[in-house]
């Protein structure tokens, strides 16, 4: 099942989540994400039956191995293009905006020729690459 974007951003949303605090709440991914809890509630239904999420026993989200590697790859690549747009001098709020944009619509070829080229002439540090 292909997800659609609002999908994607909902199981990166959990991830950056349970990373931070532990545990993912859907009244946190509402707040993460600037969403209604009952669109939440919507979104972790038409997830969960897709095999991506699960509940936990005490309400937590909890993602699938699926869901968890969606997610990580939604993840990886915001930080990425973070990265570089923040090396070509975007301020560090427009980059985290643009960054939440492009990584749903950048084709894996053009994603892999940014990696390359940034890998080649791009930041001093070298920071790892997802």
């Amino acid at each position: 099942m292909k997800l659609q974007e609002s999908g994607e951003n909902y199981l990166e949303a959990i991830l950056v989540l349970q990373k931070r605090n532990g545990i993912a709440r859907a009244v946190d991914v509402a707040t993460e994400l600037g969403v209604s809890k009952p669109s939440v509630s919507r979104a972790v239904g038409i997830l969960k039956e897709a095999g991506y999420v699960t509940i936990g026993n005490i309400g937590q989200l909890l993602l699938t191995e699926s869901g968890l590697q969606i997610a990580q790859n939604i993840y990886d690549r915001h930080c990425f293009i973070k990265e570089c747009l923040i090396f070509l001098g975007v301020r560090a709020e427009v980059a985290e905006q643009d960054a939440c944009r492009l990584e749903h619509v950048l084709s894996e070829e053009t994603l892999q020729c940014m990696k390359q080229h940034y890998l080649q002439h791009g930041s001093s540090q070298k920071a790892e690459i997802p």
